[in-house]
């Protein structure tokens, strides 16, 4: 499945690359037409400047929609296979029935969802960065190194929820159910503060508020406080996801 999703983002951003050079010699009609737009409609979907831009042209194509469905589809998978997939399936009580502790089969799970988690972020900035680089995109490796550990540690985010999630329900079905309704509560939060400026303070329930890849590829800002926020959210599901599966009755 990592392959699978590390392929589609790949073409997909090969595919995104091929157009950038249509960006930059149109970028004053593109921009003319991007004026019909309400400012808040075009933040919503990182629109926030000339297609041309680079980090513009990545928050649209990539960061706004894309990385954020994949990790989601990739978190959902990975973290729901170890408990609740393989105690529907009985592959969970031959591998419990072992000298292999409960502590250890889910820590082992949780450094595989990182490391899967780690190659799709960096095959999915670093693919369309190659590819968009080829077509004559200015991107700087440096920065897209910063993007692609922040996308890295979103993902983990959702991963380390979903994980605990799967522990509590026991069952994927719900789990993803759950993950997949607060993930478009928080997208949908995220624009509408972006539309209504009365209710703008809704986008700091939003984890898109903080995966914001513009100002890093365009300024070279380093993300420490929304990167460190993913990175505690994630560990916190992981930990409490070890603890309760310790003790969990896995027969209820």
């Amino acid at each position: 499945m990592v392959i699978w999703i590390a392929c589609i983002a790949v073409a997909y951003g090969a595919t995104i690359a091929i157009f950038w050079p249509i960006m930059r010699d149109n970028s004053a009609l593109l921009t003319q037409y991007m004026a019909v737009f309400p400012k808040g409609f075009l933040a919503a979907f990182g629109m926030e400047g000339s297609l041309a831009d680079p980090g513009v042209f990545f928050a649209t194509y990539v960061g706004s929609w894309l990385w954020p469905v994949l990790s989601a589809v990739a978190a959902v998978v990975l973290a729901t296979r170890p408990v609740a997939v393989d105690l529907e399936r009985g592959f969970l009580e031959l591998a419990l029935s072992t000298p292999f502790s409960r502590l250890r089969y889910l820590l082992t799970a949780v450094g595989v969802q990182a490391v899967a988690m780690a190659a799709l972020a960096f095959v999915t900035v670093f693919g369309f960065t190659a590819a968009a680089t080829v077509a004559g995109a200015p991107y700087d490796m440096a920065r897209m190194l910063l993007v692609a550990v922040l996308a890295w540690a979103f993902g983990c985010a959702i991963a380390g929820v979903t994980s605990l999630l799967s522990v509590i329900t026991l069952s994927r079905g719900v789990t993803a159910g759950i993950v997949t309704a607060v993930l478009l509560a928080m997208y949908l939060a995220d624009i509408v503060s972006k539309m209504q400026p009365d209710l703008a303070g809704l986008d700091y329930l939003s984890a898109m508020h903080y995966f914001r890849a513009i100002p890093i590829v365009d300024e070279g800002t380093v993300p420490l406080a929304e990167t460190s926020l993913f990175a505690v959210v994630a560990a916190a599901g992981w930990g409490l996801a070890v603890l309760l599966f310790r003790r969990r009755d896995l027969a209820a």
